[in-house]
């Protein structure tokens, strides 16, 4: 069994009913994609997820509830995203016009904007965004 101390942590939206509810999702099944803008990568100088990484997914109280395992990735222009991927992150969107409008207000919030240390984002069909598909996993027993 890996040490689960090793593993990245994956914090999905920010504390409170977002996260609830995306983590909710998660462990029920309905969520498995993500998505997050390219540019958080490159400014923080982190390696995009790679096939086969486990994360531990916490929530809004920062208790592990599951781990994830990433299947694909892919890094798209918004003006290329596809349907199924909207569809995999479990959010109710119907279109890819409704998914780049709930993730344009978030990436584009003052909260966002400034974990990001910028008060402007550029978000336009050429924004580029890692889409990341996973599988749910229980975590390890502690025996």
């Amino acid at each position: 069994m890996a040490d689960m101390g090793a593993l990245p942590v994956g914090e999905y939206g920010t504390p409170g009913p977002l996260r609830d509810r995306l983590v909710a999702a998660i462990l029920s099944g309905r969520k498995t994609a993500t998505s997050s803008l390219y540019e958080e990568y490159r400014r923080f100088g982190e390696d995009l997820p790679q096939v086969g990484q486990r994360e531990i997914v916490l929530d809004s109280h920062q208790h592990p509830v599951c781990l994830t395992e990433t299947v694909a990735v892919e890094v798209l222009p918004v003006s290329d995203m596809k349907l199924d991927f909207a569809l995999a992150e479990g959010e109710g969107f119907t279109s890819v016009d409704d998914w780049w409008a709930a993730h344009r207000t978030f990436w584009g919030s003052e909260d966002y904007r400034t974990h990001l240390g910028q008060p402007e984002i550029e978000l336009d069909e050429n924004t580029l965004v890692v889409c990341q598909w996973f599988r749910m996993l229980p975590l390890p027993s502690s025996r």
